[in-house]
């Protein structure tokens, strides 16, 4: 893999001071964060003021070490100048932020629970990170805006961690931030700011925010290059990966832009490449030999475009040499049910280095008795090639792998086989593949008005099959399917006189596999007892 290279650019001041741009006077009404808070005694949580000063269109500004905290019992919780509280006792305590603002006295209230016995010891790991404010826009680059991390940790408390998180900027185009929370716009456009806190037993934790620059061009590109300039491939369907990297004018800082540039191939008969919302960016293909330039096209906003290319030869070895003779293995396959497959696989002998390859996925594959025993070629949707599967009838059927050289010979490979057949010699039903049958019932006889034929279906469910005059569901002639090797039993209505028996489509006395029930004989016994081992027709005699 190449290296991607990305310069960063860290701007390192110090805390912003509050009320930039207004006197504390100004201000409107603070909001104290978080609202609601509990934690043990003897733990602490740390408490934050945003002032806002609405009437100037001032973004909120962090205040906290400027107001004058109080806590409203300190026998609950005391509270520092910083906006630290600390548990005391059991009960609730009002944490109020006061300042001068805009119309006198200004506050802001938080109401904290103390939970008794606190347990000892220090705070707990950081379990989540909230960045104040959770968005946040300015008009224009250079313009500022302060974060604050709070993190809550495993008890439940909070505490301002501003300072010890690392800070950072999806997008250092539109905005940088420092070592202390504060965000700087460089471009128009939106990035993510990340607060990332690392606890004593190495785990991470993360906030998140975003930071939006409203006004202002966004940098150009000025530059490209794509990484490496040039590649070979040896063998269709090889892929090489190709990366660009783009400059700003102003910055001069370089990034990572290969699935944002439109990636095209002058003659995708040689290589086609990837490119966004097609394929992996900058990923090429060898189609065949020959050489093919590849482009990375940038467009800034204002449609100016930055181009940079690399070349991509394709050279197609012995994988185009003369195919000799193709081996395939194992030399027979026997299931004993319907469904059920067989794996063969197909080895191509060539004349020079590597003198075997595997063909499985790439011959024709084929099979004589596909009744038998079907076979897929590669390029099946979910399967690859030379992959059998039994039809459901028993015997044994010939299987052979195919392909053809590029001078149009054709060659054959050894022939196997693949059988369904289980200890019997039959080839069984799978449950997962059931096998049916089609039960036919006619009038054989000269009753055309009053007779009646019915059978349920192989779940016991009524009148599958009815059939007589008027039936709409067959009228003279009824069929009815079965998963073969149901027993079927079928009833015949008016009985006595009217009734002459059974006979078969078959041309056999008394009907394929017909049965009486006990007491009848087989010629007037109003039922009869079918077990169906494939098609089967019956004829029903009324007169």
């Amino acid at each position: 893999m190449l290296p991607r290279t990305l310069l960063k650019a860290v701007l390192v001041a110090s805390l912003v001071v509050p009320f930039v741009g207004c006197s504390s006077n100004q201000v409107d009404s603070i909001a104290v964060t978080p609202g609601t808070q509990s934690l043990a005694s003897g733990k602490t949580a740390q408490f934050t003021a945003m002032a806002l000063v609405g009437h100037a269109g001032h973004p909120p500004q962090n205040v906290t070490n400027s107001v004058t905290w109080t806590s409203s019992d300190t026998t609950v919780a005391t509270i520092s100048a910083g906006g630290l509280a600390t548990g005391v006792g059991a009960g609730t305590a009002t944490i109020t932020a006061s300042t001068t603002g805009f119309g006198g006295l200004i506050s802001g209230t938080a109401t904290l629970t103390v939970i008794g016995g606190g347990g000892g010891g220090g705070n707990s790991d950081i379990a989540s990170i909230a960045i104040i404010p959770g968005t946040q826009s300015v008009a224009s680059p250079t313009q500022t805006s302060q974060f604050i991390a709070i993190g809550t940790n495993t008890t439940g408390a909070t505490e301002n961690i501003t300072s010890s998180v690392v800070w950072s900027s999806s997008s250092t185009q539109v905005a940088t931030i420092n070592l202390s929370g504060l965000a700087t716009a460089v471009n128009q456009g939106t990035t993510t700011i990340t607060a990332l806190a690392t606890n004593p037993d190495k785990t991470v934790v993360t906030g998140t925010a975003t930071f939006t620059v409203l006004a202002g061009a966004a940098e150009q590109i000025t530059s490209l290059t794509v990484y490496p300039g040039s590649q070979a491939a040896t063998a269709q369907a090889q892929q090489s990966q190709f990366f660009v990297l783009g400059v700003l004018g102003g910055s001069g800082l370089t990034y990572d832009e290969t699935s944002q540039v439109v990636w095209t191939s002058s003659n995708e008969a040689v290589a086609t490449i990837g490119t966004s919302g097609s394929g992996t960016p900058g990923l090429a293909t060898a189609v065949g030999a020959g050489t093919t330039t590849i482009t990375a096209t940038w467009t800034n906003q204002d449609h100016s475009k930055v181009v940079a290319t690399a070349t991509y030869t394709v050279t197609i070895g012995a994988a185009q040499e003369p195919l000799l003779s193709i081996q395939v293995v194992p030399g027979s396959i026997t299931v004993s049910n319907k469904g059920m497959t067989g794996q063969y696989l197909a080895f191509g002998t060539y004349s020079t280095t590597p003198t075997v390859r595997d063909l499985t996925n790439t011959v024709t594959w084929i099979s004589l008795l596909p009744e038998v025993g079907s076979i897929n070629s590669g390029g099946v949707t979910g399967e690859g090639g030379g992959l059998a599967t039994s039809q459901g009838y028993g015997g044994l059927t010939d299987i052979y792998a195919e392909a053809t050289n590029k001078d149009l010979t054709v060659v054959l490979s050894n022939g196997v086989t693949f059988s369904c057949a289980d200890s019997t010699g039959a080839c069984q039903q799978d449950v997962a593949h059931p096998q049916f049958a089609t039960l036919t019932i006619y009038n054989a006889g000269e009753n055309a008005t009053t007779w009646l034929v019915t059978a349920p279906s192989d779940t016991g469910t009524p009148n599958l099959i009815h059939c007589g005059p008027g039936s709409t569901s067959g009228g003279s002639v009824c069929t009815g399917t079965y998963e073969t090797k149901s027993t079927v039993v079928i009833t015949a209505s008016p009985t006595g006189a009217g009734f002459g028996g059974w006979s078969s489509g078959d041309g056999v006395s008394g009907g394929v596999g017909c049965t009486a029930a006990q007491g009848y004989t087989l010629l007037n016994s109003p039922t009869c007892t079918v077990t169906l081992s494939g098609d089967t027709t019956i004829g029903a005699i009324f007169y």
